[in-house]
This record gives structure tokens, C-alpha cells and sequence, in this order.
């Protein structure tokens, strides 16, 4: 699949870039490169083959170390300040964050 300028203009807008005409030649011909890679992987016949979640469960029993995802309160002001210290814009308590999708 080869992407056109056109394509690379409108990328480079919604991802917030200038880019520089030599700058998009150079996006469009490594994007392209990237797209055929993508295009290869797709055509491997994958069919009969389990999903693994890690690379080498294949070969061995693997335990995951991953946190159960789930929220924690926070239990003091003091928390909240210090969580809230790095934050480039907070309001509230609440992180603000630039919006990203037009």
C-alpha cells in the first residue's frame, strides 16, 4: 500500500507535526516501508495457531507478574497534592489533558 503526500499531509496534521517538504518525503517512503512490512506479516497463514501471552510460553509455563488493574482511592489531600505535583495543567484535582481527536 503506498501512501500519497495528500495522506502524509493529513497524518501530520492530526498528529499536531510541521513537517518540512524534504521532512514529508522522507515520512512517506519510510511509512510506505512500514506498511508493506504490515502487509507481509498479514499474509502468514495463522490459522490453527494459538495466541501466546508471552513469547516463550511455547517452551515453558510463564507466570505473568502483572497487578490486579484496578483503581485506588486516594486518602489524603497530601496524596492528591503530590500526585497532582507533575501535572502540567490540574483543575480541581482532576488532571487536564489537550484535547487530541478534532
Amino acid at each position: 500500500m503506498a501512501l500519497t503526500e495528500k495522506d502524509i499531509v493529513r497524518f501530520a496534521r492530526l498528529a499536531g507535526l510541521q513537517l518540512a517538504p524534504d521532512e514529508q518525503q522522507r515520512a512517506q517512503r519510510e511509512l510506505t516501508r512500514i506498511l508493506g512490512l504490515i502487509e507481509q506479516l498479514q499474509a502468514v497463514d495463522t490459522n490453527g495457531i494459538e495466541p501466546m501471552a508471552h513469547p516463550l510460553a511455547a517452551h515453558q509455563d510463564i507466570a505473568l507478574r502483572l497487578r490486579d488493574d484496578a483503581a485506588t482511592p486516594t486518602h489524603t489531600q497530601d496524596q492528591r497534592d503530590e500526585y497532582l505535583r507533575n501535572a502540567p495543567a490540574p483543575h480541581e484535582g482532576l488532571f487536564l489533558v489537550p484535547t487530541v481527536l478534532e
